[in-house]
């Protein structure tokens, strides 16, 4: 039996206006992992200014924790450092 691929899900703050941002991320998401997870869920929050992005529920970045959004390539080498450690991601790689 084939095991499931993760999701990755976006937590987002729909007061703050994050919305937009969240797709974004979720598009460049799947555009580089098309292989690799099952999709993004995109899901409004319920505190305000939460932006959490999770792998089936185990958290991978948290705005309030760090202070900060992540940068795209960031998130890329994040979610591939879990999904698919052995996938090279090109420019967003990181440098040796």
């Amino acid at each position: 039996m084939k095991a499931l691929k993760p999701t990755v899900s976006i937590e987002y703050c729909p007061k703050c206006g994050w919305m937009l941002r969240a797709a974004y991320m979720a598009q460049e998401l799947l555009s580089t992992f098309t292989d690799e997870i099952t999709g993004v869920l995109l899901m409004p929050a319920e505190v305000g200014g939460a932006y959490v992005i999770c792998i089936d529920g185990v958290v991978i970045f948290d705005r309030k924790e760090k202070g900060r959004f992540p940068e795209i390539k960031e998130l890329k080498q994040l979610v591939r450092d879990i999904v698919s450690p052995e996938k090279r991601l090109g420019h967003s790689d990181k440098l040796v």
